[in-house]
């Protein structure tokens, strides 16, 4: 079964560029897994220090190993200092 992803980061604003860079490159590495089906990322228009990802993952199983990839690992060290809260991330389903 497909796994589609919603994810809401937001960037403290004194950090958005940087955050900004490492996303860019998970969207380039992410792409390169073979479970990787679609993996966009937004900004906010009217909030440039939000960031919103939509993905699509082939299964549990790929979407498992994508999260210990070294730079989901190194996102992840963004988030107690960089982010504004806790990044919002939705697992749902197409009905």
């Amino acid at each position: 079964m497909k796994i589609h992803i919603t994810a809401v980061i937001k960037a403290k604003t004194e950090y958005r560029e940087q955050v900004k860079a490492v996303l860019l490159n998970m969207v380039s590495e992410t792409k390169k897994e073979p479970a990787c089906l679609q993996y966009d990322l937004h900004q906010d228009i009217s909030d440039l220090n939000t960031f919103v990802f939509y993905e699509i993952w082939n299964d549990k199983q790929g979407l498992d190993s994508h999260n210990q990839q070294p730079y989901i690992k190194e996102f992840g060290t963004l988030i107690d200092v960089k982010l504004q809260e806790q990044p919002i991330i939705l697992l749902t389903q197409k009905i």
